[in-house]
């Protein structure tokens, strides 16, 4: 699958995973999953949304993860 998403969650990544990683890691499964780089016109409005709708799939995932083990903040 795709090498270049990186795990967000710690202990991997040790501070919570930013905005702009959470938008990286959900336009490279789209482009993925699509197979275009960068879509023609007719499919922007399409695959933007599909990167937004898994960004915030994605941010509420990590937001619900209980990892055991790692500590969440002081």
């Amino acid at each position: 699958m795709c090498r270049s998403i990186k795990t967000l969650r710690p202990p991997a990544q040790p501070d919570e995973a930013t905005e702009e990683e959470i938008r990286a890691a959900a336009l490279q499964y789209v482009r993925k999953v699509s197979g275009f780089r960068a879509p023609a016109a007719h499919n922007r409005e399409v695959f933007d949304r599909a990167v937004e709708v898994i960004a915030e799939a994605t941010a509420e995932l990590l937001a619900g993860l209980e990892v055991r083990g790692a500590s969440r903040g002081a």
